[in-house]
């Protein structure tokens, strides 16, 4: 069930350009959506995670997604020790170890979009790392424990 299905839904009407329709189409068919809703849907999402990301005080979830030369002297360590640092931040982490001396690391992570982004510049600046990306989400983990 896509999220076109859940939940009440409100209808809009937009003027597209003819040559910008034709693209919209061609790009439902290829990624393969049930209709142009649900691909406007999906953009619209996408929008919204960039634009509360940018605002920065905004609580998000998301990965941190780190490809590294794990034969670098020190760098997995330096990598965990950041990890532990921002343990209220990072929630887990899963490597899998690749081809040529080289791991990927995928981090679940929540917090303020900008502090997210600023661990991800620490890590992806770590010598040895070959590339790095944050991803966020609008949505929130729920609480592993209640408060207090």
């Amino acid at each position: 069930m896509n999220d076109l299905n859940k939940g009440q839904l409100s209808r809009i009407s937009i003027s597209l350009p003819t040559r910008l329709l034709g693209e919209l189409d061609r790009m439902v068919t290829e990624r393969g959506f049930e209709s142009r809703s649900q691909a406007i849907v999906e953009m619209i999402n996408g929008q919204l995670v960039v634009h509360k990301s940018e605002l920065g005080n905004e609580v998000m979830a998301g990965t941190i997604t780190l490809v590294y030369d794990h034969s670098t002297p020190g760098l997995q360590k330096q990598l965990a020790d950041l990890q532990h640092k921002y343990i209220d931040e990072v929630i887990s982490s899963l490597h899998v170890h690749l081809m040529q001396n080289q791991t990927m690391e995928v981090m679940l992570v929540q917090g303020p979009a900008t502090k997210l982004q600023g661990i991800a510049d620490q890590m992806v600046t770590c010598g040895g790392v070959i590339t790095g990306r944050l991803q966020l989400t609008t949505t929130q983990i729920p609480p592993l424990h209640p408060l207090p």
